[in-house]
């Protein structure tokens, strides 16, 4: 076994390798951008080596950085982690050529899967069924036109490199295909440096579900079972549990059987994941599941199924790759319980789950969940990385016991200072078709309206948030005695987006009122210790709870407050903020967030419909088209393609259309 390991990532991957590392005696060199200087995988490292600026490609992609690094401070061997260069087989070549250990699989398994065409013909030769689909060479628009044609619509088309549904579209009709394939290339050469894409039938109701398969290199290959990633949105899996609900032992029996085949068909070594798309719309079948691709690496999601086997597989990984035989034969290995794995991502649900930026002011987790994060309070989350600050994961005997401790953890889960999807999470754990099991890839997007619904603060919510914003302890004495009246106080926040005027009432035996809302509250027994805070609330004295946290907004002074699962963010705004929060935003177009302008559509001068599509922006490798909000005449184009642009800078601007 080596003795000192540098992590090519960063983020929670890199403190989770740092931690297996730890555990088994071996010391760990961090690599770190600008960006990352004060990162908590830094901090946790034994040493950490600066390899460049923030964007990826000149930092965390620099293969020639990085093993310079790995030389310079000793270390023997490089994890990649998953993402950037993860699945590159020239890094893996270049690492071995430097006279390092690689942890992960030889360049030649890589290649032979790294790109989603050849690897599906592969399959097709070793017996692994495969849905159906083009997965030649060509590229012309007329020739893969005709084969979905062929295949018959609707249609997936897919980036024959990568993953995470980067390069991806849904076609419906052919009339729209033209379109889908110029965004998936456009999509995909941004992502992966290659365009070329594959089209596939696209499965109704599909599941989707892989398994974890492990490999050494004296020709072991064992599965730790299954894992269901069937609640995605755009492609990009949200929750994920394992074992897969519904599933028997005859489709485990045949769908473990295809992906050891699979493993076994390239001599893989090291942790990999081989998915299969399923045919969701009646229970699992033996013969209804398809090999869709493998991820030559570790998968985010790794962790439910340590929870359900008992193992750590960033150990494993390190005894495979330091030259051990498998620590345990198929037959050794066991399953016991059920576990899920939400992504909590800095995203906004209500509005097309953009990503966010911004300094996570507070952050706490539940402590009775395993919860893996690469962030901490007061550190930032930046545009040039993806956007998940953790990973929430819970483990129990059974998978309503298991889905209740996850909801109960999402519940808990505070962050102040940026948007996160932790509301949305807690929606979907509470589902009633996820709870009983019901899952397909379409789950979210068809209940998509009732799972993002933005639910206006309650008024004690409010009163809480007023109290802390006002320096006000309800209980200290004489806090609410005045002489001729009770002390008020009147109080302008900004939250979601609206403006809330309030009036507070403290009363002279210690209870106050909340007055200016569509129903006034009653509080009394204000409490608060530390970042918990309780109170009776209504004429029947219901206890509320919430946890609350103060921090300094761009716009303003801020509180946030957790309750009931979702956190409120109250701004009191300085005033020319507050004035500019209601000027007429109709007559311009504004980053939604900092990312990169990839195209601009319009020119001054030119009549627009409203939704027409003007501008597409891209940040966090994910594009988004910003439309007209209104018909009228674009009267400047304040950007042009390859801008950086901050998140709420003016694109666009309108004025009314000539007469």
């Amino acid at each position: 076994m080596f003795t000192k390991l540098l992590i090519a990532n960063r983020g929670e991957i890199a403190c989770r390798v740092i931690r297996t590392a730890n555990r088994m005696g071996i010391r760990t060199v961090a690599v770190y951008s600008d960006a990352d200087a004060h990162a908590l995988h830094v901090e946790m490292a034994d040493e950490a080596v600066h390899i460049g600026p923030p964007p990826a490609a000149e930092s965390y992609l620099n293969a020639e950085k990085i093993i310079e690094a790995a030389k310079a401070s000793g270390a023997e061997a490089i994890h990649p982690g998953y993402g950037f260069l993860s699945e590159n087989p020239d890094f893996v070549e270049a690492v071995e050529g430097a006279g390092l250990f690689f942890v992960g699989p030889s360049a030649k398994s890589i290649r032979a899967m790294g790109l989603k065409d050849a690897a599906k013909r592969l399959m097709e030769k070793a017996g692994v069924p495969v849905v159906p689909g083009y997965h030649g060479e060509a590229q012309e628009v007329v020739v893969l036109a005709a084969k979905a044609n062929e295949i018959g619509f609707p249609v997936l088309i897919k980036a024959r490199a990568g993953g995470g549904g980067k390069g991806m579209r849904f076609v419906q009709s052919p009339g729209d295909f033209k379109d889908a394939l110029a965004a998936a290339k456009r999509e995909a050469r941004s992502s992966f440096g290659d365009d070329r894409v594959l089209v596939e039938k696209f499965i109704s109701s599909p599941r989707h579900i892989e398994v974890q398969v492990f490999g050494d290199d004296h020709g072991n290959v064992v599965h730790l079972f299954e894992r269901d990633c069937s609640l995605q949105r755009r492609h990009q899996k949200v929750i994920e549990e394992a074992p897969a609900p519904g599933m028997t032992d005859e489709v485990r029996a045949a769908m473990t059987g295809a992906a050891v085949k699979a493993a076994k068909a390239i001599d893989y070594s090291g942790a990999g994941t081989i998915e299969f798309i399923a045919d969701g719309s009646g229970p699992l079948r033996p013969d209804g599941f398809w090999f869709m691709e493998m991820n030559t690496r570790l998968q985010v999601e790794h962790p439910v199924t340590e929870a359900i086997t008992g193992l750590d597989l960033v150990e494993w990984q390190l005894r495979v790759a330091s030259g051990e035989k498998l620590p345990l034969s198929q037959d050794d290995i066991a399953m016991s319980g059920h576990a899920f794995e939400a992504r909590l991502y800095a995203e906004d649900p209500a509005h097309g789950f953009l990503p966010q930026t911004g300094t996570l002011h507070h952050f706490s987790f539940s402590k009775s969940a395993r919860n893996d994060a690469g962030i901490r309070s007061g550190d930032a989350v930046t545009p040039y990385y993806d956007p998940m600050i953790a990973k929430i994961i819970t483990h129990a005997g059974t998978r309503e016991e298991a889905l209740a401790a996850l909801g109960d953890a999402l519940a808990q889960t505070h962050v102040a200072g940026t948007i996160t999807n932790a509301a949305f999470l807690l929606a979907l754990s509470r589902h009633g078709g996820f709870a009983a099991g019901d899952v397909d890839t379409g789950l979210i997007d068809r209940n998509i309206a009732v799972l993002t619904a933005a639910e206006p603060p309650a008024e004690h919510v409010i009163a809480m948030a007023a109290l802390i914003a006002l320096g006000i302890d309800p209980n200290a004495p004489m806090t609410g005695w005045r002489l001729w009246e009770d002390a008020g106080h009147t109080v302008r926040f900004l939250c979601s987006g609206e403006m809330i005027e309030r009036r507070l009432c403290l009363h002279g035996d210690g209870s106050l009122t909340l007055e200016g809302g569509r129903d006034g509250v009653t509080m009394r027994d204000v409490a608060r210790g530390g970042d918990r805070m309780s109170a009776r609330a209504g004429a029947f004295g219901t206890r509320v709870e919430a946890r609350v946290a103060e921090y300094a907004d761009p716009a303003g002074r801020a509180v946030s407050v957790l309750a009931d699962g979702r956190a409120h963010a109250f701004v009191l705004p300085d005033p020319l903020l507050a004035a500019a929060h209601h000027a007429d935003e109709g007559d311009a177009i504004l980053a939604p967030m900092t990312g990169v302008v990839r195209s601009v559509n319009v020119s001054a001068g030119a009549a627009v419909s409203k939704g027409d599509k003007l501008i597409v922006l891209e940040a966090m490798k994910m594009e988004t088209s910003l439309a007209a909000p209104r018909g009228g005449m674009v009267s400047e184009v304040l950007c042009a393609e390859g801008d950086a642009v901050e998140g709420g800078s003016v694109l666009l601007r309108f004025e009314e259309a000539a007469e």
